[in-house]
């Protein structure tokens, strides 16, 4: 397996949209706290890493094994275990060792922190394994863009805040929303543009259950209605008001993005750009919110 390969099996490029998380989740938390333990920071950080190519390698061993992935209607380069010779176990071995790893980060981060991390941390590896994983994987059902934003954002987002020692309520919960709704947008295109190969292959996803138009009202509800909550967020003082200004440029952007990917359809010949439009939106919804935060921190907020 060369490097190239290894990166492709693990998509490294995706790997921003759980970072992505667990930093706005940081400074979520350094306005929260002012400061955050530095230790348990790193350590989390390089276990959310690990998790998440974990997941992907065993996503991209069983949608090869299920045959979701094959050369019919897996045009992407990148699926390296239908377009190259590569021994499908190397990928499940590469796997499991990433599992173990952020095991035992895990670990060591609850021996710091607290026990409950254990059982917390177990779940959320069990649902990356068995996304793709088992008699019936998550994903090739209509609950996987609940799955995914729900563990990649809302769950990410408040065992981050967790873990630097943020007390838990129901303003932290609402604030992982807007997190939830834009990963869950990213799977939607993700899902509407495999929706032929997917139905061929027996899966029933949500995109596949709405079918053509309706996944295609389904990522333009789940980006603009992110973009509402927030607005909403700023009004009652969950996001800092400096957040505003960026959520309209933010909103704007992702109209425009979302009108192109209308006129040229989700399928898989334009696959590619069309994840490309719905990862930028969530990178640029992060910057967006760091923006406002770190503004925040600095300037703290604005007295009308």
């Amino acid at each position: 397996m060369t490097t190239r390969q290894f990166l492709n099996i693990v998509e490294m490029r995706t790997k921003v949209i759980s970072m992505g998380t667990f930093a706005c989740a940081s400074l979520y938390a350094v306005n929260v706290l002012d400061s955050i333990p530095i230790v348990p920071w790193v350590i989390m950080g390089f276990a959310t890493l690990f998790v998440d190519m974990g997941t992907t390698g065993f996503n991209t061993f069983f949608d090869y094994y299920h045959g979701t992935d094959n050369l019919t209607y897996t045009k992407e380069k990148e699926k390296v275990l239908v377009h190259e010779q590569l021994n499908p176990l190397s990928v499940l071995i590469v796997s499991f060792t990433l599992f173990v790893l952020a095991a035992v980060l895990g670990l060591a981060l609850a021996s710091i922190t607290s026990w409950y991390l254990i059982p917390v941390g177990g779940l959320c590896m069990l649902v990356g394994f068995f996304y793709t994983a088992g008699p019936l994987p998550i994903s090739r059902t209509p609950l996987g863009e609940v799955f995914a934003g729900g563990f990649l954002g809302s769950a990410l987002f408040l065992i981050t805040l967790f873990v630097l020692g943020v007390p838990l309520g129901g303003v932290e919960v609402a604030a992982t929303v807007p997190f939830l709704l834009l990963i869950g947008m990213i799977l939607s295109v993700n899902n509407g543009c495999d929706r032929l190969g997917d139905e061929a292959n027996g899966r029933k996803t949500l995109s596949i259950v709405l079918g053509k138009r309706g996944s295609m009202r389904l990522v333009a509800t789940e980006g603009l209605v992110a973009y509402l909550v927030s607005a909403v967020f700023v009004f009652i003082g969950i996001y800092p008001i400096y957040f505003l200004p960026l959520l309209v440029f933010l909103a704007i952007r992702f109209t425009n993005q979302f009108n192109k990917v209308k006129r040229e359809g989700m399928d898989e010949a334009h696959k590619a750009q069309h994840m490309g439009f719905a990862s930028s939106t969530f990178i640029w919804f992060s910057l967006g919110f760091l923006i406002a935060f770190l503004i925040n921190r600095v300037f703290g907020s604005p007295a009308f």
